[in-house]
């Protein structure tokens, strides 16, 4: 066998394969070889002993190449060396296959030494984690194992490859949360915007990201997607309609990552899309004629009027700045200032009434890119002889350049400011100060002082509302003279509003058994505070677990962790949205986080194991017991369904309650255990399941009688010598029972007697051993009817037997001795035996006893018994004790089978004649 192992290894040095050989090195030899052969072989052993084979044993490299796929279970099956290999296993020494050894964290097969099967161990192959970098272009993933057969006449090197396909396993992940996408608001129909945030799938091939899609596309976005060369998709916003940021400036939707799987795993993130402003709006007047009159005292710097224009775009776009036309003189400059910023005119010189009464401003509202709006100011200038009425404003709100600042915390009836009104005319007509002007204002006379006015709140003031104020201070007189005075009241923002939620209730469902870092869903609230008075931080209220992360800034929710439907199936607390302002305002929501059922939980017996005492003869399809199972799913998946592995044709299972029924009375003479195995199915999909073991132990009935073994029959007899003296055992009652227990202990008796003297014989009841009381004193038969009892409940069972005893030193005549059995046998026995005897009713049957002598007997006895009755209650219950108690060591006897040496049949028939009462 060695030459032939030797000669078919060299055979093996040529043989050359791409991915997988076939080995040839243990072939059975036949039985013969040919001249020729032998030829050959000689010389290839010579060439084997040389130092040339060692050439040949490290030449013996071989290659097998296996597919898997990645995430298999432990213990699959991924190739089997020896028999892909063609090895003889059964060679002597055995051959062995070696797996160099690693750490068990390193270890991704198990190989069988001894038949070099390989499977997959303990740790799973996750194709991601075992080449990172493996791609559909680099010939995927490889995992590279040595393996050497064993022992050193059959060394070699056998190279394992083994291919770990991939699988639809990881779902596309987007690198962020929120994308945010800037789309100008002039951007053409079919404009094209990257999402540089694209989505990443560590699967390969068609299991990687195919497509992208919106979940809303508000009718004018659509979504393209582009391959690089590299493969990788990128996908495209594209808009389908035109965009006005001045009336939606951002959509916020959700993006899909969709990969080929089947059924194919999503990935989201928030896509905002932000319109961003372009000049398309250029500032406008709100009036575009303003007509001022101004007495020639007025003062130098007094407010005269405020141009207002406005643009509708944001930022920088929007910046308006206000200039006076080419057409305004310079000396009208001069005297008239313009702010640029807030379009404010004031007196910036003294008015000379003798030069000019009317002049004529026009004012340019200039935007970015755009044409200016126009406006024209009319300033009509009225000489007065004497000083005019002037109105002399005293501030009490702070104020600058005509400026007055208050907090919009002030309360009702806060003053702002006095006015007090001179030169009012001599002639004693009297002046009207008023108040022009939108808002929460008043002015009027202040208690008794003549001529002094008090501005002040009549209302709340919110910021939120309204920012600013204009006002005017009229002064009339009865000559219709007008001066007018402007206020600009600015209100400062305070921290009176708290962030609001956009929902008081968030509720999320998540399937249990989710990755870490699961996105649950984003938190929005709002605060209508201005600058960080009204920047708003999400934080988790005090009664939220702690594998729940909340982002301060985003409001993004996820959770840490994998979530247990089993272990909670529901998660409810608090989130808070505080803002940053002084004192620091909060609002709250609630978060209810359900968690969807998978089926990921077996069903479970309540019990390891089951073990049912049922008696005996117990009614068909009635209830042995009840099987508890459970099962932690829910709904389908926790649906369980029972079945019998094994003794179905004998019991049957109620699904419904797991009740356990026999299909037929059970007999425990037949079969006293019954071990089932039972199984728990649950209804998921896939289905899992679990087994349990059922013992059913029958309890003894008393339903077999004793059965008497010794004397075989009634006909039966025993030579006795007259010369035996008394406490001679003379012979034996024997007797069985097919019950335990007590039902299986035994007592005898002698009910009936014939011949002798009363009392010559007694039996013992617990061995049935009979025994002679006195000397006998004739010959002939003496006829001895024994009751053999059990002491079942609730009542005993019996049987009977004759025992004859022939009394005389030999026998004789023996057909003599079988005629008075036969006129034994016809005395009648009260009592119907169990078994149906040979014994046969014929007339002038003889008692045993005559019934006269019997009656006058127990006259007597009964009038005794009378009296002691008391006395013999206690002794029997004494005595029955001690009996019971000699019963049980005796009952391991009475279960011991009885060796005979006849034969069976021959027993049956003679137990037939055995009579019981």
């Amino acid at each position: 066998m060695l030459f032939s192992s030797r000669l078919s290894a060299l055979v093996a040095v040529g043989e050359t394969t791409s991915n997988q050989v076939e080995l040839n090195m243990f072939n059975k030899t036949g039985p013969g070889l040919s001249s020729r052969g032998v030829l050959w072989g000689l010389c290839i052993l010579l060439l084997y002993t040389s130092p040339l084979s060692c050439f040949a044993n490290f030449s013996q490299a071989k290659e097998l190449v296996y597919k898997i796929k990645e995430g298999l279970p432990s213990g699959t099956l991924i190739g089997s060396m020896g028999s892909d290999l063609h090895l003889d296993l059964s060679l002597d020494p055995r051959v062995l296959f070696n797996l160099p050894q690693k750490k068990p964290s390193d270890q991704y097969v198990a190989l069988n030494s001894t038949t070099g099967q390989l499977f997959t161990s303990g740790n799973e192959i996750d194709r991601e984690t075992l080449c990172p970098d493996a791609s559909e272009y680099n010939q995927g993933c490889v995992l590279s194992l040595d393996v050497f057969v064993l022992p050193q006449q059959y060394f070699q090197l056998v190279k394992v490859k083994i291919l770990v396909e991939d699988v639809n396993d990881n779902r596309p992940r987007f690198p962020t949360g929120e994308i945010r996408v800037s789309v100008p608001e002039n951007t053409q129909v079919n404009g094209r915007f990257a999402v540089e945030q694209s989505a990443t799938d560590p699967d390969l091939g068609f299991h990687g990201v195919q497509t992208y899609w919106l979940v809303n596309d508000f009718g004018v976005f659509t979504l393209d997607v582009e391959e690089n060369e590299g493969g990788e998709l990128t996908p495209f916003l594209i808009v389908t309609d035109e965009l006005d940021r001045e009336r939606q400036e951002e959509y916020v939707t959700d993006i899909i990552a969709e990969d080929g799987g089947l059924p194919p795993l999503l990935g989201s993130a928030t896509l905002r899309i932000i319109v961003t402003d372009v000049n398309d709006n250029c500032p406008q007047f709100t009036e575009s004629q303003v007509n001022v009159t101004l007495y020639g005292n007025t003062t130098k710097g007094e407010h005269l009027s405020r141009l207002r224009a406005f643009d509708p775009d944001q930022g920088a776009n929007a910046v308006i700045s206000y200039a006076y036309s080419d057409r305004v003189p310079r000396e009208a400059r001069a005297l008239f200032h313009l702010d640029r910023v807030t379009g404010v005119i004031k007196l910036a010189g003294q008015i000379n009434t003798a030069t000019g009464k009317f002049y004529k401003l026009t004012v340019l509202a200039n935007g970015p890119g755009c044409i200016p709006a126009v406006a024209v100011v009319t300033v009509h200038v009225i000489r007065v002889a004497s000083g005019p009425p002037v109105i002399m404003p005293r501030y009490i709100a702070a104020e600058k350049d005509g400026v007055v600042t208050m907090k919009e915390s002030e309360p009702p009836f806060s003053p702002i400011a006095f006015f007090t009104v001179k030169n009012t005319d001599q002639r004693g007509q009297r002046t009207e100060c008023l108040l022009e002007g939108s808002g929460p204002f008043r002015l009027s006379p202040y208690k008794l002082f003549k001529n002094e006015y008090l501005l002040e709140t009549t209302e709340p003031l919110d910021y939120e509302q309204r920012q600013d104020y204009e006002l005017t201070v009229v002064l009339r007189n009865p000559r219709s003279l007008l001066i007018k005075t402007f206020i600009k009241i600015l209100l400062l923002d305070d921290n009176d509003n708290a962030p609001v939620f956009k929902q008081s209730l968030y509720e999320v469902t998540v399937e249990e058994n989710n990755p870490p870092n699961t996105f649950l869903t984003q938190l929005q609230a709002t605060d209508q505070d201005s600058e960080a008075r009204g920047e708003v931080l999400y934080l988790l209220g005090s009664d939220a677990p702690s594998i729940f992360l909340l982002d301060r800034l985003t409001g993004v929710l996820t959770v840490s962790t994998s979530l247990d439907r089993e272990e909670k199936q529901t998660y409810r607390f608090m989130v808070r949205a505080v803002d940053r302002g002084t004192p620091r305002r909060e609002s709250i929501a609630t978060v209810v986080i359900t968690v969807l059922d998978r089926n990921d939980n077996s069903p479970r017996f309540i019990n390891k194991d089951f073990t049912f005492f049922v008696p005996e003869n117990f009614p068909g399809f009635g209830e042995i017991g009840v099987l508890s199972v459970t099962d932690a799913d829910a709904g389908e998946n926790g649906w369980v369904a029972l079945s019998i592995l094994n003794g179905s044709d004998v019991f049957v299972i109620d699904t419904g309650r797991g009740a356990l029924r026999a299909r037929t009375p059970l007999d425990r003479e037949q079969q006293g255990t019954y071990y089932l195995w039972i199984e728990a199915v649950d209804g998921g999909e896939p289905a899992l399941s679990c087994v349990t073991m059922v013992t059913v132990l029958l309890l003894d009935v008393n339903d077999n009688p004793p059965i008497v073994l010794f004397p075989q029959s009634n006909q039966s007899y025993m030579l006795v010598l007259p010369s035996t003296l008394p406490g001679t055992s003379i012979t034996e009652v024997y007797a069985v029972d097919k019950d335990t227990g007590m039902n299986a202990v035994i007592a005898y008796s002698i009910i009936k007697r014939k011949g002798g003297e009363p009392g010559s014989f007694d039996i013992d009841p617990d061995t049935g051993n009979i025994t002679l009381k006195r000397e006998l004193s004739g010959r002939g038969l003496y006829s001895l009817l024994v009751k053999v009892s059990d002491h079942g409940q609730p009542e005993p069972l019996h049987s009977t037997v004759l025992v004859n005893l022939f009394v005389n030193e030999t026998v004789s005549n023996d057909s003599y001795i079988q005629s008075l059995l036969t006129r034994e046998a016809e005395i009648q026995i009260e009592e119907k035996p169990w078994y149906v005897g040979k014994l046969t009713e014929r007339p002038g049957r003889v008692d045993l006893f005559p019934c006269q002598p019997a009656l006058i007997a127990l006259s007597v006895t009964c009038l005794g018994l009378f009296c002691m009755v008391i006395t013999l209650t206690a002794y029997i219950c004494c005595k029955k004790l001690k009996k019971l108690k000699k019963h049980q060591m005796k009952r391991l006897e009475v279960e011991m089978p009885l060796k005979m040496n006849g034969d069976l049949q021959e027993i049956d028939r003679k137990l037939m004649e055995i009579s019981n009462i």
